[in-house]
């Protein structure tokens, strides 16, 4: 089973527009509500593609039971802790032509010391029969910097492989606890570097640099250059796909998503040591 932790749950409102403009009126062609929260995406991907996952986070408000509803929907098991407020539902404004893309996020849910220790005690649960967890997004502002390393400590000591992506500043301390996986884009990786990375060796070297550091495999998003994946031993170049770009909302949560399917199927054929 892969389990997906998200502890900043959202929807995404998108609205389709003919062009960007300030100050005047735009007329929209057109509105789709999508799931966000990184790990929340991956689920309802999954979900749309016949794989199985178990959904844990914080929720709140009439937006976090429309989370909880359209997940099930396709099938995923959830499980989530009700908190305070209301879930995010964030605006992001898209131009047909692909052209442009804004995304505009909003306060989010309120959570307490209470509903930590619960979750942490689903996530405890969930992980016996977890193949792979998914982990990252931004957090709630009570929330503190020690959130994603314990998860992610508390799956390592079972040998479970983690698929950790979040930019900073939870990037760094989610990273010293030694994830499987990480998955940034170069601006995420530049951030956390501190520094830029204008060429493809300049992204490879940064790969190699934090599999040696942490024993982490990066899996970098390059946007429409592709992707690089460092693994211990050997590397891969993946190429961009030749689809037509409507928007890359959920692009990178699309590679997360399979990721955690691979890792899952290695799990139960017995395949190459992922952990």
């Amino acid at each position: 089973m892969i389990v997906t932790v998200t502890a900043n749950t959202s929807l995404d409102h998108v609205v389709l527009v003919p062009k960007m403009e300030l100050g005047t009126t735009v007329r929209a062609s057109g509105v789709i509500e999508s799931m966000g929260g990184k790990p929340t995406d991956v689920s309802w991907i999954l979900g749309g593609m016949g794989v199985s996952s178990l959904a844990l986070g914080f929720v709140a408000g009439d937006v976090g039971h429309k989370i909880e509803t359209m997940l099930r929907a396709r099938g995923v098991e959830t499980d989530f802790v009700q908190v305070r407020g209301e879930s995010r539902r964030n605006l992001v404004i898209l131009a047909q032509d692909g052209s442009s893309q804004t995304t505009i996020t909003v306060p989010s849910l309120q959570v307490d010391t209470g509903h930590v220790e619960v979750l942490k005690i689903r996530y405890e649960s969930a992980l016996k029969e977890a193949s792979c967890v998914v982990l990252g997004g931004t957090l709630p502002a009570e929330l503190p910097a020690t959130f994603y390393p314990e998860l992610i400590e508390t799956a390592r000591t079972r040998g479970i492989p983690v698929v950790f992506d979040a930019s900073e500043p939870y990037l760094s301390p989610g990273l010293a606890a030694r994830p499987s996986f990480i998955k940034p884009n170069r601006p995420e990786l530049e951030a956390f570097l501190g520094r830029p990375l204008t060429s493809l060796a300049d992204v490879y070297e940064a790969g190699c640099t934090i599999l040696e550091r942490y024993g982490t495999s990066p899996v970098i998003s390059l946007g429409e250059r592709g992707g690089l994946a460092i693994l211990p031993g050997r590397a891969y170049r993946i190429p961009p796909l030749e689809v037509e770009v409507k928007s890359a909302a959920g692009a990178g949560d699309g590679v997360l998503s399979g990721l955690a399917a691979a890792l899952a199927l290695a799990d139960r054929s017995d395949g190459p040591p992922t952990r």
